[in-house]
């Protein structure tokens, strides 16, 4: 940015030549306030133009869309406009702004966020998040118009009576399937048949594609549309996904009717095969039903970014609670006093972080230490599963056998794969923060400056 030029007689500041009048960036949208949230000054979203969403303190949130109010006086006299901006902000947060203190935050904070365009006239950057422990290398395999057609088709299954019989028929069918058949059996007969093997695999993965149509129902069934649907990498593991960034648009219970629609369409699934195995017999459908089920249980966990993660964020109203772990420790274990993101969360949201953070880091320093103690032993029994399997497909057997025993080498490699890049991922953060700390604190340039 340019220097300021010197008062005039009169005592105003002339503006320096590059200024322009901000504007809020093309394709970002001012959404309102995040509602039942856990911060103690309820903030305002901004959509921004990738369908990222941003918080923003209510002042901040005045002055973008006071400039998006204002955005026909950009040919006019830019000072001018820059006081009518002042003043309307003024206005409605009850305290006086000047003209530069609107170019200040806009420079300062609605810039480098990519909210608005800086002073000088320099587009707002293009801002990604780069949240701990989230999706990989996702890739959109359907559109939005998809997830849109589809959660049109199944949102009957949200109306109160379709959820009441569906979930009193899963948990009839998982009583019945837990007293009444062997599980045990079921899965030493499908074990020793590729076809089975393979039927349940592919089961397995058509349940965690109707998962994520659940969610994208739930959008639909509350008002909001449900983004774009593909797969990628979580930490190694594929995974689908569907982009439900529109419901933080919805109250505390729509948010939490979206986190759930994926594991209630897992129960659907659940009573589906279960009639389906009624009806026939086949046995390996309960290995189909205990794999659900234990999908389920994994994504109620609330250890990583599973459905149960985000079940407990939208609870108590805080959207991203890895970002927590590193204040609360050192409030908790270095004794420093609280700081500013803690100070800013209502009493009992920051209780409930605090017991979460003490939590899990535990388990997942424990899981970690687990997995890498045993590494060793893990990687002598993988090599002889998979010599063993190579050896029993090399030995005259047929396209199933083959396949089968390559998914089966593909599975056991993918742990090791997985602790490999969790230690990379690590010891890079590690390096980055031991060269913050010997190198001390520099001054970023402003972006636009």
């Amino acid at each position: 940015m340019g220097t300021p030029a010197e008062p005039a007689v009169d005592g105003a500041v002339p503006p320096p030549p590059s200024l322009t009048l901000p504007a809020l960036a093309e394709g970002a949208e001012l959404v309102g306030e995040f509602k039942n949230s856990g911060y103690r000054e309820p903030p305002q979203l901004v959509r921004l133009p990738n369908g990222q969403l941003v918080r923003l303190p209510p002042l901040l949130f005045l002055v973008a869309r006071a400039l998006h109010e204002h955005r026909d006086l950009a040919d006019a006299d830019v000072t001018r406009a820059l006081d009518r901006v002042a003043a309307a902000v003024s206005e409605q947060a009850g305290a006086q702004l000047t003209a530069e203190q609107v170019v200040y935050l806009v420079d300062h904070k609605l810039g480098p966020l990519g909210v608005t365009t800086y002073s000088d006239g320099t587009p707002a950057p293009v801002v990604k998040a780069d949240p701990f422990l989230a999706l990989r290398f996702r890739v959109a395999v359907f559109p939005e118009s998809f997830t849109w057609f589809v959660g049109g088709l199944f949102s009957w299954l949200f109306r109160p009576v379709a959820m009441a019989v569906m979930v009193i028929a899963f948990l009839v069918g998982e009583a019945w399937l837990l007293t009444t058949r062997s599980i045990a059996e079921a899965l030493s007969v499908a074990i020793l048949n590729p076809v089975s093997i393979l039927l349940v695999m592919g089961l397995g993965i058509a349940s965690c594609a109707f998962h994520e149509v659940g969610h994208a129902t739930a959008c639909r069934y509350g008002g909001v549309r449900p983004g774009v649907m593909g797969c990628g990498i979580y930490i190694v593991w594929p995974a689908f996904y569907t982009d439900i960034t529109e419901s933080y648009r919805l109250s505390r219970g729509g948010r939490l009717r979206a986190d759930l629609g994926g594991v209630y369409f897992n129960a659907i699934f659940i009573v589906v095969l279960t009639l389906a195995y009624l009806q026939t017999g086949f046995e390996p459908l309960l290995v189909a039903v205990l794999y659900v089920n234990l999908e389920i249980i994994q994504q109620l966990l609330p250890t990583l970014r599973f459905d149960g993660y985000y079940i407990m964020s939208d609870l108590i109203g805080i959207p991203d609670l890895f970002k927590y772990i590193g204040p609360i420790l050192r409030r908790t274990l270095l004794r420093r006093p609280a700081e500013a993101p803690l100070n800013d969360l209502k009493r009992w949201p920051q209780v409930f972080v605090t017991l979460w953070v003490l939590t899990v880091v535990p388990v997942l320093a424990f899981q970690l230490g687990l997995i890498v103690s045993q590494v060793p032993s893990l990687v002598a029994k993988d090599l002889e599963m998979m010599r063993r399997l190579a050896s029993a497909a090399s030995h005259g057997a047929g396209a199933l056998e083959l396949v089968t025993a390559g998914l089966q080498i593909f599975l056991l490699a993918l742990p090791l794969a997985g602790v490999a890049l969790i230690l990379y991922g690590m010891g890079r953060r590690l390096v980055r923060w031991a060269v913050r700390y010997v190198q001390g604190p520099t001054s970023k340039p402003m972006p636009g400056g």
